[in-house]
């Protein structure tokens, strides 16, 4: 078996930047040194919902992965439309030529769970970052997001204190699982708090939308006293648009990942705090599994199939560490 030993939140600061591994830049393939010899490897691939920086990290363990999987091509695919028919045609393409096995984080849980369970009657699938529980995936790995929502319902307490306030939530779909659950934990931890969520704002992964539904907030709602997201973009168009009306500082954010302008924000307590996932982990941990389920090895899948990475609070103390160890992960792919 070839599990990793988790590198979990006591190696946040530590263990994974000996992990940064390396790879081309540019065609999201590992590069394996072996030049023709590729071509007879098993391939195995990570499908990203969308483009966005916190992808890049995952980019960054599926690189990693190629070092200690010589028999296979790890592949890694963002999907450039940020659409549900875009990763579709992502997912075909690989089939057709060939992929073995893949893990994917589906961006519309509802209209895909057919498709899915076509491509499972073909080669392995696993969901990441986010989940279709009801579908034939082998199993689900990444975050718990009902818990990491709960720590961002407890960074909105703190931030807001007990007069309380008027929270507007952002996000690319709230049909989405990982959205889903990260609402009902902020939901569940501000039930019975003067806290009131007015609404979820959604942009379908479009940044000028996402800004715009910002800006939007800050006129039509002037009631509100805190922005929340729950997409890592989310939270850089809330600090952009807060910090073009001037309002860092009077507005009360808090995020979710690890985008750097949240970093900075958080480093200059702007942003509240963030809740940080470790999408190196993600594409790391996923090729490596998705190599041990095509050897026949299926031990590393619970009786639940949830494989659960954990989530870290990061506010204005922890930041300068945590941004100097993402940023080595982030260029370091050579």
């Amino acid at each position: 078996m070839r599990f990793v030993n988790g590198v979990l939140i006591a190696c946040f600061m530590f263990g994974l930047v000996a992990f940064v591994g390396c790879g081309k830049e540019g065609d999201g393939t590992a590069d394996n040194g072996e030049g023709e010899g590729q071509n007879k490897k098993l391939q195995i691939a990570f499908v990203a919902n969308t483009v966005a920086d916190f992808w890049i990290y995952t980019q960054r363990g599926v690189e990693k992965s190629q070092t200690v999987l010589p028999g296979y091509e790890c592949i890694f695919r963002m999907n450039d439309e940020g659409t549900a028919a875009g990763q579709i045609r992502i997912v075909d393409d690989l089939i057709a030529s060939g992929v073995a096995a893949i893990a994917f984080s589906p961006i519309d849980p509802v209209n895909q769970i057919k498709k899915l369970n076509e491509w499972s009657k073909k080669i392995k699938v696993i969901c990441c970052d986010s989940d279709i529980p009801k579908s034939n995936r082998l199993c689900y790995l990444g975050t718990n997001n009902v818990s990491a929502g709960e720590q961002a319902g407890q960074l909105i307490k703190e931030a807001l204190g007990d007069a309380g306030g008027k929270v507007m939530v952002f996000v690319g779909r709230k049909d989405v699982q990982n959205a889903i659950d990260r609402l009902a934990g902020i939901q569940k931890v501000l039930k019975g708090t003067n806290i009131e969520i007015v609404d979820v704002r959604t942009d379908d992964g479009d940044r000028v939308k996402a800004k715009a539904n910002v800006l939007d907030t800050l006129t039509s709602y002037p009631e509100v006293n805190c922005m929340v997201s729950l997409w890592s973009y989310n939270g850089t168009q809330i600090v952009n648009a807060c910090k073009e009306k001037k309002l860092l500082g009077k507005m009360k954010i808090v995020c979710f990942d690890e985008d750097n302008p949240v970093l900075e924000a958080v480093k200059d307590g702007y942003v509240y705090g963030t809740v940080v996932q470790q999408p190196f982990e993600f594409g790391y941990q996923s090729m490596t599994l998705l190599a041990d389920i095509l050897e026949g090895d299926m031990s590393r899948i619970p009786e639940n199939k949830q494989i659960i990475i954990d989530t870290k609070i990061i506010k204005q103390a922890d930041a300068a560490a945590f941004q100097a160890f993402t940023k080595a992960i982030f260029k370091n792919n050579r």
